[in-house]
């Protein structure tokens, strides 16, 4: 597996429908915003399946934005075991996205597409590289407590596993006060399903706590888990994830 998707109730023909019927843009000006973010994090787990074997993991992501309109690319280190041979399988995994985040009634909207790349994979026979398709929104009741919903498609999921959908409920409240008057906190928790024609349905979720503080630098410890068997790999299992990033 790869990294976070999908439902076939919630498409973007849905969310076409609401921009056709007077999704409301901001008149503003414009301007173009870049930006970079580097974080260092115990284990990479994306929908609940380590995609490290439970080891560190660094990423970094390179992003630019213009009004609705933004793009970027995210990498990060993979184990995704030995080959015959004893050759990586995948040691590294680079995504790129493109999208458009609109709002309309008080509700923030994340239409895109990701493109996830191994480059240099070992993967005769099949192809790790795959599209989805994303389609999310997003509330925030006061300024305090967001809900979200995203949905990810894929007509060709990891490793040509055929058509696969995730949907995943997520949902954050910020507290207003500092913490010993350094740390911004705030909880969050997701849940998630998974779904893919020739592969494994399942359930995962997550919840944690993040700290923010010096202003573009945050903490997060967070607990995984899924209904998944991985075969006794363990990369599926329960963990406790600990990340630091920051953002530029």
């Amino acid at each position: 597996m790869a990294r976070p998707n999908e439902m076939g109730t919630l498409k973007l023909s849905i969310l076409s429908a609401a921009l056709i019927g007077g999704l409301a843009l901001p008149a503003q000006a414009e301007e173009l915003t870049l930006g970079a973010s580097a974080a260092l994090t115990t284990d990479y787990v994306f929908r609940g399946v380590s995609q490290t074997t439970q080891n560190p993991a660094v990423q970094a992501s390179l992003d630019a934005s213009y009004g609705i309109f933004y793009l970027g690319a995210w990498g990060s280190n993979v184990d995704f075991g030995a080959g015959p041979f004893g050759q990586d399988i995948a040691n590294i995994e680079i995504d790129y996205y493109a999208g458009i985040t609109p709002e309309w009634s008080g509700i923030s909207f994340d239409i895109g597409g990701i493109y996830y790349t191994y480059p240099g994979a070992f993967d005769p026979g099949t192809e790790f590289d795959y599209f989805e398709l994303k389609t999310a929104a997003s509330y925030t009741f006061g300024e305090s407590f967001t809900v979200g919903v995203s949905n990810y498609w894929s007509p060709e999921f990891f490793a040509e596993t055929g058509n696969a959908d995730a949907l995943e409920l997520s949902g954050e409240y910020a507290f207003g006060n500092k913490l010993f008057n350094v740390f911004t906190p705030s909880v969050s928790a997701l849940v998630g399903w998974q779904w893919v024609d020739k592969g494994v349905d399942y359930t995962y979720w997550n919840a944690g706590l993040t700290l923010g503080f010096m202003e573009n630098w945050s903490a997060d410890v967070r607990y995984w888990d899924t209904d998944l068997g991985c075969g006794g790999l363990n990369i599926c299992d329960s963990r406790v994830v600990g990340t630091i990033s920051a953002s530029f």
